[in-house]
């Protein structure tokens, strides 16, 4: 039996938790809806669009990729090979071997000729040092650039400087992007001088067939850590970053695939060295700068680019991942504080930034104190099950029915998995995810919270298993 006033308390927060979750999932109903409508708009524009135009037009603008890689043996050649074989006519690939302490730059050396070269470049943005640069003897647009470790922004940063590219397309070294995914992507950058950047979805190689580089059959994962991120990366990007291209611009580009303007991440001074969350920051950067130029400031998502990457199997890295990503959320948020609810920066400042700090940033908290505070109150009856049965639909139904309809969505439009079982166990994947999964999430991004606000900025080690050929 509880006293009054508790139970007035208990109730109010009760009714908090409720409408917490149930205006959270309305936002990613809303955004569900607008990229159903971009879908539709997309699905029009190109439709009869032949973009393979591009490759004889002789117009195509030079795309530099920039891709870091630290301990990539595993990967590097599979994913240098893929970029090498990309359907784009004015391409350069400018690889950073970035410290690494295993054998990622012998096994590039080997794989594609390398010889030294000292070409003259302009050292715009301060890096540690580069001790070599190397061109490949069989594919003369393939340049290494060999420096002391930094971290992911300083190889970057590297690349960039050595890029002679009008755009640059920075990726992950364990990325494998399709071979049109380019030709598609640049179109924006072609048809509207206000896209500032782009971005591409990025899909879940694991349990796919792959070939020389390239994802030749895509399957639905079969094991459970990547089943459910596969669920949660066609989330993430088909309605979160596709929804955002109607209700005020994207604030993330994925490191792993996007395309830029290189005069706006020059601007800018290139990607910043101390933070976890360097895309996200780079974005936020590059529409800050805009908006206070007073020009435009538009960065969309195309839907049809996709880059395919290798996710964690293990739940030590995984976790490792996730509270990295929670902190880098968090620092961009302190960062970019005095934009938040200021008109004068448009809708980042109005929509965008309030979106992330009270969905994305504190829905972990309160996550995490519903459940803590719910199961005892069942458990000693201060809460009516009824109530508990309201809450768990709002939180969790709801989340699913909007995950089922995404995964519809993806069917209709895209058809990535042509198997029946394949759409099978992406639906399971999607009704699993919240019983434990989702849970785990919470944790580990409340200790990436935690480890902000301790001013922890290590990024952990990520091991990955490499992508294996399929015969």
């Amino acid at each position: 039996m509880t006293m009054p006033g508790a139970e007035a308390v208990l109730g109010a927060a009760q009714a908090v938790v409720l409408v917490y979750f149930l205006v959270l999932n309305s936002c990613y109903a809303v955004q569900l809806v607008a990229a159903t409508l971009e879908t539709l708009q997309h699905t029009r524009t190109v439709r009869g669009a032949d973009h393979r135009r591009l490759l004889g037009s002789g117009v195509a603008p030079r795309i530099s990729i920039l891709a870091p890689a630290h301990n990539e043996e595993a990967t590097v050649s599979e994913s240098v090979t893929s970029l090498l074989t990309l359907q784009y006519p004015n391409l350069e690939i400018v690889l950073v071997n970035d410290g690494s302490a295993d054998g990622t730059l012998d096994v590039v050396t080997r794989a594609f000729g390398l010889t030294s070269i000292h070409p003259v470049y302009w050292r715009r943005i301060a890096t540690k040092p580069v001790r070599g640069l190397y061109r490949s003897s069989t594919h003369p647009d393939l340049i290494v650039v060999d420096k002391e470790n930094g971290g992911k922004a300083d190889a970057l940063n590297a690349a960039l400087n050595v890029a002679t590219g009008d755009l640059v397309c920075a990726i992950d070294a364990d990325t494998l992007i399709e071979s049109d995914a380019l030709l598609r992507m640049v179109r924006p950058m072609l048809t509207d001088d206000t896209v500032l950047a782009a971005g591409g979805t990025i899909r879940v190689a694991n349990g796919s067939l792959i070939r020389g580089g390239r994802v030749v059959t895509a399957r639905a994962p079969r094991t459970f850590l990547a089943g459910v991120q596969a669920v949660e990366y066609l989330r993430a990007f088909l309605f979160g970053r596709l929804g955002w291209n109607r209700l005020g611009g994207n604030l993330i580009i994925s490191g792993a695939f996007g395309l830029f303007r290189r005069d706006a991440v020059i601007a800018v001074g290139g990607y910043l060295h101390a933070t976890v969350g360097e895309d996200m920051e780079l974005v936020a950067r590059i529409r800050r700068n805009a908006r206070e130029q007073r020009l435009p400031d538009r960065v969309v998502f195309i839907p049809d680019p996709v880059a395919w990457t290798e996710v964690p199997e293990s739940l030590a890295v995984l976790g490792r991942q996730r509270d990295r990503w929670h902190r880098g959320l968090a620092d961009v948020l302190w960062r970019y504080r005095r934009q938040l609810l200021n008109p004068r920066y448009g809708a980042l400042g109005m929509v965008v930034l309030p979106y992330f700090l009270l969905i994305e940033l504190l829905a972990p908290v309160v996550e995490f104190l519903a459940i803590i505070g719910l199961v005892p109150a069942l458990l000693f009856g201060a809460v009516d099950v009824r109530f508990a049965v309201l809450l768990f639909l709002v939180a969790y139904g709801y989340g699913l029915l909007l995950t089922v309809c995404t995964l519809l969505l993806d069917e209709v439009a895209y058809r990535r998995y042509h198997g029946l079982a394949d759409r099978a166990v992406m639906v399971l994947w999607a009704v699993v995810e919240s019983l434990g999964y989702r849970q785990l999430t919470v944790v580990w991004r409340l200790r990436g919270l935690w480890k902000y606000l301790r001013k922890r900025t290590d990024w952990g080690t990520m091991t990955r298993r490499g992508f294996a050929p399929s015969p």
